[in-house]
C-alpha cells in the first residue's frame, strides 16, 4: 500500500475473527523478526505483518522526518486499512512510541497490546551505546565502539554482526545472529542513519502516553536483555493502566525469537483470556482404548517411513490391540496410505520439509547442514502443531524417528512433556564438509554442544534413545575442538539396535521367483537405478542412463529400471534402448532384492537394504551431504560395501566401466542382523505406558 508517496509492504496469513498486527521494530531488521510467530497465530486467526520503511519490500525514503514514530504509527493504521482488519491485537518488539501511538490516537483500533522489550524510556539502559560518541571519529573498533557512525559507513556488516551479538546474547545462537546479519544486510548505513537523527520519545511523553492506553497489555521482558535492560520491563509495566508483566529468566532481547515455543504459548494464553473453552473432546478414562502411540516420521527420504512401518509391525504382535497415528508429510503419507495406516488429519498442516530441502537443491547437490538450518521456522511450526496434537488428545507413548523438531524443543521445553518419548535415529552429530578450522566448523561444533549440553541437563526428556546401528558404525571422531569422542557419547545416551529392515532378507532369497512375481524379465541381467524420493536426483539419473547406453555396446543383454521416485517425471530422461523409466515404485526394496545390480544415491536405508541383500551396487552421495559423504561412507565400508563414487568426478564412462565390472563381481557384505525391527520395538515397549 502507499501513503504520502511511500510504498509500504504487508502480508496477511490465515482466516479468522481474531486478528493479530505484528509491528515492524527499528529498520535494520524487517518483518521476518516474525517468522517464529506467523504460522502458530494463523492456525486459527487473521495475522497481518508489514516491512519498516527502511528495509525489507517498504520504500527507503531519504528524509529523517520520515522515520519518526508518528510516520510509522500511521503507517500501522493504513496496514490495517488496506487489510481490511477493524481491531487487532498489537504486537510489537523494541519499538519506541509508535506502538503507544496506535493504541492511544486510535483505541477502536486496538483489542489489547503485547510490548516485548520494550524500547520506551522509563529506566536506565545497560551501558552500551552510549559508551562512545556517535558522531567523532574514534580510534577503537571494539565492542559498543561499532554503534558509530563513520564505522557504520566503513563496515556496515560488522556492526551487523556485533550488534546482533548483544540481541542475541544466549548460548548458540550463530544461527539468530546469522538472520539478523542477512536482514540488516538488505538496507544500508545510510538510511539507517536516518532515523538515527530522529529525536526519541523523552520520559514524561512516554508515560503521558502510557496513562493514556485503555487496552489490556501484556508486556514481556528478558531478565538478561543486554539492550534496554531487564528493569525496562518492569517500568513499562507500571506506567500501564491494566498491563501484565511476564519476565523471561535467562533470555536475551528477543525472547519471541530465541524462546519461540514459550513465548508463542504465553501469547495463546493471553490472546485467549476471556474467551469460551475451544471445543474437544474428553474421554473418561476407564472408557478410553488402549493403548495409543503418536509416531512423527521424517519426511526427508522414503528409507525413515519403511523401518518405521517395521517398527510398528513389531510393536503390535507385541501389542495386538495397539493404534498407531502418524504425524507425517508428503510423500510419506503417501506410503502410509498404501498401508493403510492411520494418518493424523493435523498431518496436512504440517510445514512442507520436503518442499524447503528440494528448494535448497542443485544438481545432485544439498548442502544438508546448511538447508537443515535455513529450516528453522518450519521446525518450529511443526513442533508447535505437534504440541497441539498431543494437548487435544490422549497418546501413551510419542516416537520420533530423525524427529528433530520435537528433540530439540522437548528439550528446550521440557515441561511440555506429557507422555513417555523415544528418539531414533541413525547418525547423530552435524559434521562440515570443509575445512576443520573453518566457519562451517565451528558452527557445526556449537550445534553438537548445545545438544550435548540439552541432553545432559535434561536425560529425563528421552525415555528411551535408539541407535540404528552398532557402536562400531558410528564415526570414531570428535563432534568438535574439545567435545567428546562420538563413539563414547552416543554410547552413554542411546541404546544401539541392528537396522530395522522392513523385511527378512530371507523371504527375498529367491530373485527369480521375485522377479516373476514382479513382472521382471528373470533371464536377463538387471540394472535398477534409484535417487530415493528427492527431486534432486535428475541430473544423476540422465547420467545413468548415458552410461547405460555405453554399457549396452557390449552387453546388449542387459535391461536398466530407472526409477524416478515422487518427484521427478520419468518423461524428463531421454529414452535408450533397454531402457525403461518409470515413478514411483512400492515397496521398492523387493525390487532391488532381486537386481543384478543397483545405482543409487548415497542414503543409508536404501544401502543398507542392499547390503542385507548381498546385492552388488554404486552408490553415489550428493555433493556437500555431511551425512552421505560420512557417516554412511564409514558405515557401508565397516560393512564391506564397495567405496562411494564421487558425482564430481562420475561420467557416463566413468559410470558404464562401473557398472561392468559390479554386474560380474560378488557382494561379499557382512549384512545387519535382520532382527533390528523387533529389538527395536521391545526396548520400546520397556517405556512405553501401556
Amino acid at each position: 500500500m502507499e501513503r504520502d508517496g511511500v510504498r509500504i509492504h504487508w502480508e496477511s496469513f490465515g482466516q479468522g475473527e481474531e486478528a493479530v498486527l505484528l509491528l515492524p521494530t527499528w529498520a535494520i531488521v524487517h518483518s521476518r523478526v516474525w517468522k517464529f510467530q506467523v504460522p502458530h497465530l494463523a492456525r486459527g486467526r487473521r495475522v497481518v505483518v508489514f516491512d519498516p520503511r527502511g528495509n525489507g519490500g517498504s520504500d527507503r525514503p531519504r528524509e529523517t522526518s520520515a522515520y519518526e514514530p508518528r510516520e510509522l504509527a500511521d503507517d500501522a493504521i493504513a496496514v490495517l486499512d488496506a487489510a481490511e482488519v477493524e481491531r487487532a491485537t498489537v504486537v510489537a518488539w523494541c519499538c519506541g512510541g509508535e506502538e503507544l501511538l496506535v493504541a492511544t490516537e486510535h483505541p477502536g483500533r486496538v483489542a489489547s497490546l503485547v510490548l516485548i522489550a520494550p524500547y520506551l524510556a522509563l529506566s536506565e539502559p545497560p551501558k552500551g551505546a552510549d559508551s562512545f560518541p556517535f558522531e567523532e571519529r574514534l580510534d577503537t573498533e571494539e565492542g559498543w565502539a561499532k554503534y558509530n557512525r563513520e564505522y557504520w559507513l566503513r563496515d556496515w556488516e560488522g556492526f551487523l554482526d556485533f550488534y546482533h551479538s548483544q540481541v542475541f546474547s544466549e548460548p548458540h545462537s550463530t544461527k539468530q545472529i546469522e538472520d539478523g546479519v542477512g536482514w540488516g544486510l538488505q538496507t544500508d548505513a545510510e538510511t539507517i542513519l536516518l532515523g538515527e537523527d530522529v529525536e526519541p520519545l523523552g520520559r514524561e511523553q512516554v508515560l503521558g502516553l502510557c496513562r493514556r492506553v485503555r487496552c489490556r497489555t501484556l508486556v514481556v521482558q528478558g531478565s538478561e536483555d543486554a539492550l534496554v535492560g531487564p528493569e525496562r520491563g518492569p517500568a513499562v509495566a507500571a506506567a500501564l493502566p491494566d498491563a501484565r508483566l511476564v519476565t523471561f529468566e535467562g533470555s536475551g532481547h528477543a525472547p519471541h525469537i530465541r524462546d519461540p515455543v514459550r513465548f508463542n504459548l504465553l501469547l495463546d494464553d493471553f490472546l485467549g483470556e476471556g474467551e469460551p473453552p475451544r471445543e474437544r473432546v474428553v474421554t473418561r478414562a476407564m472408557a478410553r482404548a488402549y493403548p495409543r502411540a503418536l509416531l512423527v516420521s521424517s519426511p526427508i527420504g522414503l528409507g525413515h517411513v519403511q523401518r518405521d512401518l517395521a517398527i510398528a509391525r513389531e510393536l503390535r504382535r507385541l501389542r495386538d490391540d495397539l493404534e498407531v497415528v502418524w504425524l507425517a508429510q508428503h510423500p510419506v503419507t503417501e506410503v502410509l496410505a498404501s498401508c493403510g495406516e492411520t494418518v493424523h488429519p493435523a498431518s496436512a498442516r504440517l510445514s512442507s520439509e520436503s518442499r524447503h530441502i528440494e528448494s535448497k537443491m542443485g544438481a545432485h547437490h544439498l548442502h544438508v547442514f546448511q538447508a537443515w538450518r535455513e529450516m528453522d521456522e518450519i521446525l518450529l511450526a511443526n513442533f508447535m502443531l505437534f504440541h497441539e496434537v498431543v494437548r487435544d488428545d490422549r497418546y501413551d507413548l510419542w516416537l520420533g524417528d530423525e524427529a528433530w523438531d520435537l528433540d530439540y524443543y522437548l528439550h528446550e521445553n521440557p515441561d511440555l512433556k506429557g507422555a513417555p518419548y523415544v528418539f531414533m535415529t541413525d547418525f547423530v552429530g552435524w559434521l562440515p564438509v570443509g575445512s576443520p578450522d573453518s566457519r562451517e566448523a565451528r558452527i557445526a561444533a556449537d550445534y553438537n554442544l548445545e545438544n550435548i549440553r540439552q541432553v545432559e541437563r535434561y536425560p529425563s526428556v528421552r525415555d528411551l534413545a535408539l541407535f540404528f546401528g552398532s557402536q562400531a558404525d558410528v564415526l570414531p571422531r570428535r563432534f568438535g575442538p574439545g567435545l567428546p569422542l562420538m563413539p563414547d557419547w552416543i554410547a552413554r545416551h542411546f541404546e544401539f539396535t541392528p537396522y530395522p529392515l522392513a523385511f527378512d532378507p530371507a523371504d527375498l532369497a529367491d530373485t527369480r521367483g521375485l522377479r516373476l512375481e514382479l513382472g521382471l524379465d528373470p533371464d536377463r541381467p538387471l540394472v535398477v537405478a534409484s535417487v530415493g524420493g528427492s527431486g534432486v536426483g535428475l541430473p544423476l539419473l540422465r547420467t545413468i542412463a548415458g552410461a547405460f547406453e555405453i554399457l549396452g555396446r557390449s552387453r546388449p543383454d542387459v535391461r536398466l529400471l530407472l526409477v524416478c521416485g515422487p518427484r521427478i517425471d520419468p518423461a524428463a530422461i531421454d529414452p535408450v534402448e533397454g531402457m525403461t523409466a518409470v515413478g514411483y515404485v512400492h515397496d521398492l526394496h523387493r525390487t532391488l532384492a532381486c537386481c543384478d545390480l543397483a545405482v543409487v544415491q548415497g542414503g543409508l536405508a536404501t544401502t543398507m537394504e542392499l547390503v542385507a541383500n548381498r546385492r552388488p551396487f554404486i552408490s553415489i552421495p550428493l555433493q556437500e551431504h555431511f551425512e552421505q559423504n560420512q557417516h554412511v561412507a564409514h558405515r557401508l565400508a565397516r560393512h564391506g560395501a564397495p567405496p562411494p563414487t564421487s558425482f564430481a568426478e562420475v561420467t557416463p564412462e566413468l559410470l558404464a566401466t562401473q557398472m561392468l565390472e559390479r554386474l560380474a563381481a560378488p557382494a561379499e557384505y557382512s549384512p545387519p542382523d535382520p532382527d533390528g525391527a523387533a529389538r527395536a520395538a521391545r526396548l520400546i515397549a520397556t517405556v512405553a505406558r501401556w
